[in-house]
């Protein structure tokens, strides 16, 4: 007996796009579940492969393969890219796509675009660290921003989508045109509370209780420990902005020890200088369960690497939206040798 041929369907940035507004509070509590499914075992979410060239050195492509078990049981890789220089000709930096596999054939059934995928569960990672990371604190009344891209963009949509609402806004970007245009998305959004626009990433910092930190950045920018002497919380998105002198000044947890500390990521140079991993005080997953308190005398940063097996669930439950109503792109004899023999 011959199984029927698998189908595989393209899913466009637009559906992506029309599936994931709206549904916010939906997806923070399907990224949560996902750390959960995460520390208990039941994900592989293996090292993530970084193609480089020796022609392009501010460029690569970062292949993530993942596997989810539990309810949301399938598997996949994101192929996305990272190249700075997009920018100067008005193209985003990442441009990426996803591929899921059915876990009982390893038939690929949907290849999506994912630089909307990857910034929305980047985006909810980071809201879903604010609130877990910053109860027990006083409410965070200033939010500031460094870096002012399509991932900030994004995370700002899911602190307001998940409830979490400013008296202030600051904004700093190394492009004065790129806060300028970021400061209008925040009053097209109806922000509420003043918008300030920061020539200098220290003015911002010292006049935040949460920093989201969401730049370009290859290596440490931010030094000095005393601008944080008012102990904020710190969205470490981007990785590679703060200088190790900070991190051993603070409580520091990630997404996953194993994968944060590497490719020169700020934990992964604070490694480097003191030898260890004691300035690690956990992860979300730790807090998200009890198992470790976030101290309130102390800057907190969450400096998330980024796990596949979030934009595996992400880009499941958008595969699923669009076919409940009815709209897959389906690719007609995608799969044609399907005869063993001929």
């Amino acid at each position: 007996m011959t199984a029927a041929a698998p189908r595989f369907a393209v899913i466009s940035g637009e559906q992506v796009q029309r599936i994931v507004t709206g549904h916010e509070l939906e997806i923070a509590e399907l990224i949560e579940a996902v750390y959960r499914l995460h520390g208990t075992g039941d994900t592989v979410n293996p090292p993530s492969y970084f193609l480089r060239f020796p022609d392009r050195p501010s460029a690569r492509i970062i292949a993530l393969p993942a596997s989810l078990g539990g309810p949301l049981r399938t598997d996949g890789i994101k192929w996305i890219s990272s190249f700075p220089e997009n920018t100067r000709s008005g193209l985003p930096r990442a441009s990426a796509v996803l591929i899921l596999n059915d876990p009982d054939t390893g038939y690929p059934y949907a290849c999506l675009e994912s630089s909307v995928i990857s910034a929305t569960r980047t985006a909810s990672s980071a809201a879903l660290a604010a609130d877990r990371l910053g109860r027990g604190r006083a409410r965070p009344r200033r939010v500031g921003f460094v870096g002012t891209g399509l991932i900030a963009r994004h995370i700002h949509t899911h602190l307001a989508a998940t409830g979490q609402e400013f008296e202030d806004t600051g904004v700093h970007d190394v492009s004065a045109e790129s806060a300028a245009g970021f400061r209008g998305y925040l009053e097209r959004a109806g922000t509420k509370g003043r918008i300030t626009v920061h020539e200098t990433a220290e003015s911002l910092i010292r006049t935040s209780d949460l920093v989201v930190f969401a730049t370009v950045t290859a290596k440490p920018h931010i030094h000095d420990p005393a601008w944080f002497a008012h102990h904020p919380l710190v969205l470490h998105v981007s990785l590679r902005d703060l200088a190790p002198e900070i991190l051993l000044e603070s409580a520091n947890f990630v997404d996953d020890i194993e994968h944060c500390l590497k490719a020169d990521t700020s934990p992964h140079l604070a490694e480097q200088l003191t030898g260890g991993r004691d300035f690690i005080d956990g992860t979300l997953d730790d807090v998200l369960t009890g198992r470790v308190d976030v101290p309130g005398d102390r800057t907190v940063v969450f400096s998330p690497f980024g796990l596949g097996v979030l934009d595996l669930a992400v880009g499941r439950y958008v595969h699923d939206e669009v076919a409940r109503r009815g709209h897959l792109h389906v690719v007609d004899g995608f799969f044609h040798e399907l005869r063993r023999h001929g």
